[in-house]
């Protein structure tokens, strides 16, 4: 039985998180992801694909971020909100198959579960910046 996105979506964005405090190697990385999954009762396989991604093009990952902020500077931005844009982001980029309407749908869910009710339409705005330039809307 295939695994539910969500849990996938998940599993890498409590990876992820620690990306935004301090410099980690991939396989640190890699070892959390695997409790995670673990915990989540998840195989590793999709997961390890995102996470080694964003790990790899993180800086160019955020400078999609930063070029689609509007009045906010990049470090005023959320470390839950940072982490989820960064998971999206991958998705668009990657994940042609996945409509962009999931993607973001996705992406505002989870930023409210981890974060607060307002961080969706934050993230809602950001990612519909970066749809629309990369011709997914």
């Amino acid at each position: 039985m295939p695994v539910p996105k969500r849990k996938i979506r998940e599993a890498v964005i409590e990876s992820i998180f620690q990306l935004n405090f301090f410099e980690i190697k991939l396989d640190e990385l890699i070892e959390n992801l695997n409790d995670i999954c673990k915990e989540k009762k998840i195989n590793m396989e999709e997961p390890l694909i995102y996470v080694k991604y964003i790990k790899e093009n993180l800086s160019s990952i955020d400078k999609i971020i930063e070029d689609n902020l509007k009045n906010w500077s990049f470090d005023r931005i959320g470390n839950v909100e940072k982490s989820v844009l960064r998971l999206a982001i991958y998705e668009i980029l990657e994940k042609k198959e996945t409509p962009i309407k999931v993607i973001i749908d996705e992406a505002i869910e989870l930023s409210k579960k981890y974060s607060e009710e307002t961080s969706g339409k934050f993230v809602n705005g950001i990612l519909d910046r970066i749809a629309r330039k990369y011709e997914r809307l």
